[in-house]
């Protein structure tokens, strides 16, 4: 475990980051950001990397973390955002805030696969992060659960689309569902699918 390697070295309030909805061409970008009390805990035995766990799981684990943690905070990046910054300046900037916005200071962040630029906090982009650091796997937990309940809601804003089932990601269904009912203030209109439906004036 990473963390015990800092935490031995006498370094404590290590925030993990880590984003959920890079791929989508519809909805927010949601980064979260997690200082543990104790990232040896017993009562985080069952945390794994998002993608690992059903929905359920993730529902339920959600309200672990968030007991288990020192402090943690949940940034939403707009498809405005998105669509005028570019989706990886948005992704590092999102990281950045929701350091940030931890009301307690870290003193050292580990982020899923990219380094934070500027930050003032010493940081380390881990490879597959949210898989080796406990820290980094309760921020995607987070991310992704927000994700999903935000994109659950916006399916009962915008019916038609099966928002709810592909969160937004570029599926047939979802591409069926553009090209009939056309496209929404939701859609990343800087992704290609989404320009070149635009461009064909659907």
């Amino acid at each position: 475990m990473i963390e015990k390697q800092l935490l031995d070295a006498g370094i404590k309030n290590i925030a993990g980051v880590d984003e959920a909805g890079r791929g989508p061409c519809a909805g927010p970008l949601v980064i979260a950001a997690v200082i543990l009390k104790n990232p040896q805990s017993d009562a985080l035995s069952e945390i794994r990397d998002s993608k690992e766990l059903t929905p359920a799981k993730r529902e339920r684990l959600f309200d672990v973390v968030i007991e288990e943690s020192l402090a943690h905070s949940i940034i939403e990046v707009s498809v405005d955002e998105i669509d005028t910054l570019g989706l990886h300046k948005c992704n590092i900037e999102g990281m950045r805030r929701a350091v940030n916005a931890l009301a307690v200071d870290a003193e050292y962040v580990l982020t899923d696969g990219y380094a934070i630029p500027g930050l003032l906090t010493p940081n380390l982009a881990v490879w597959k992060g949210d898989q080796v650091a406990i820290s980094i796997s309760a921020a995607s937990i987070l991310a992704k659960v927000t994700r999903d309940r935000i994109m659950i809601d916006l399916d009962t804003k915008y019916p038609g689309y099966g928002l709810a089932g592909h969160k937004g990601y570029i599926t047939k269904t979802h591409t069926d569902a553009i090209f009939a009912l056309g496209v929404l203030p939701i859609h990343r209109k800087s992704f290609s699918n989404i320009a070149e439906i635009i461009n064909k004036g659907i």
